[in-house]
């Protein structure tokens, strides 16, 4: 998952920013952050792309606390959309990947599984003009900067609803071999301290290419806090 570089992000900036977003309509937000080796989306062949779902996604659905309508951010080539699509799930999955969304569309189309692949970038969310009980990040968090993690919150604060869950799947400190940054607890709790409830941050993989036993991963569960 590709997304677009911002700096000296402001918060109340941000917000009113995402605010005058909703609403809008538009299919794509074109960004320039180069693909990396262990970015998820770059191609059919990245070292994110195992051919089927990630474990832990499964083991979250399958002990049912993936719910209603999803949002996939950051999918990939879309086999943990596709998954969750064929349990009967409303599942909207983007990327700003154009080989990766239309690898996607031709999975759906093949499986017969449907699924709304759309190209948008992560900080734009809000121009889905869609709302949801569930969003899933498999290996998209940790390619943001300190300054995107902070904007990242908003657009998901913007598009989740109150009482929703973002699961967060994440390559964690432990992981010594090749990879991407590195994601701490302490990252997580100071990038969801406002609006939002962490309900658990359990030790988890993350199924690669190259990791024969899996990368050492984080799997955090976090609900938005419900308007008062």
């Amino acid at each position: 998952m590709t997304v677009s570089r911002r700096t000296g992000a402001d918060p109340d900036r941000l917000r009113h920013a995402v605010d005058a977003q909703r609403g809008m309509t538009m299919t794509a937000e074109l960004t320039t952050r180069p693909e990396g080796e262990f970015n998820q989306s770059s191609s059919s062949t990245s070292s994110w792309e195992i051919g089927r779902p990630q474990p832990a996604i499964v083991r979250l659905a399958q002990s049912g606390n993936i719910v209603g309508t999803v949002l996939d951010v950051g999918c990939g080539t879309g086999e943990n959309a596709l998954y969750l699509s064929s349990l009967g799930h409303d599942v909207c999955a983007i990327d700003t990947a154009n080989a990766a969304i239309d690898h996607a569309r031709r999975k759906s189309l093949q499986r017969g599984t449907r699924v709304n692949f759309r190209l948008v970038d992560a900080l734009a969310l809000p121009c889905l003009g869609l709302t949801f009980d569930t969003v899933i990040d498999s290996g998209l968090f940790h390619i943001f900067s300190d300054e995107e993690r902070g904007e990242y919150a908003i657009n998901l604060g913007a598009v989740l609803k109150p009482g929703g869950r973002y699961f967060m799947l994440c390559i964690s400190e432990r992981e010594s071999r090749e990879g991407p940054r590195r994601v701490t607890q302490a990252d997580i709790r100071d990038t969801f301290r406002n609006g939002w409830i962490i309900n658990d941050i359990e030790e988890s993989r993350v199924e690669t290419l190259i990791h024969e036993d899996g990368a050492w991963a984080w799997l955090a569960s976090i609900s938005k806090r419900a308007s008062r």
